[in-house]
């Protein structure tokens, strides 16, 4: 996780962990969200966040101290341990409630038809940057359920009711509707 210093459009993040290991135009995924790093000081970062950028997530709701879920791209040979994301921000979801289950707990994303369109129970689904695995869709949106772990490392057990987050929908599943769409693949 990184801690915001001063929001967009100029946004510069504490990072110490990836920091460390970043250089000018690396991109690195910021609540799910890919930027170019414009500069590097220390454990900080520099990026630039343009205004179709801005229209397109909840970037632009960040405040200084807030704290952000960060993730540097995949490099070429690295470990795939997860699912595929690209930090392309499809749309921007309001968390609609996050409920204890357990140990765990269960949080219900409201989201625009163009992310529900792929979303599939036990597909995936990026929440702030997160790759989730989907538990539950009905008509306005969809639920997932977090283990204790990840409301430790992430941004994720802060959340609240009405709070806006960036989505990025499963982009198999993109892919797959873009070809039926398109006629060149049949149902």
């Amino acid at each position: 996780m990184g801690e915001v210093l001063a929001p967009p459009p100029s946004l510069r993040l504490r990072a110490p962990g990836v920091a460390a290991g970043a250089a000018v135009g690396d991109s690195v995924a910021i609540v799910g969200c890919c930027l170019t790093v414009t500069a590097v000081e220390g454990d900080e970062l520099e990026f630039r966040a343009v205004p179709e950028t801005l229209r397109r997530t909840m970037l632009g709701d960040l405040g200084r101290g807030d704290p952000v879920n960060l993730e540097p791209a995949l490099r070429v040979g690295d470990r795939m341990a997860g699912h595929w994301v690209q930090g392309h921000v499809d749309a921007v979801g309001v968390v609609r409630s996050f409920e204890p289950d357990g140990e765990a707990r269960t949080l219900t994303v409201d989201a625009p038809p163009e992310v529900l369109r792929t979303t599939i129970v036990k597909g995936s689904v990026c929440v702030a940057g997160v790759s989730l695995t989907v538990t539950d869709v009905d008509a306005a949106g969809f639920a997932v359920s977090l283990i204790p772990h990840t409301m430790a490392v992430t941004t994720l057990g802060r959340l609240e009711p009405g709070r806006r987050v960036n989505l990025e929908a499963d982009v198999l599943g993109r892919y797959v509707e873009r070809l039926l769409a398109s006629g060149t693949l049949s149902a």
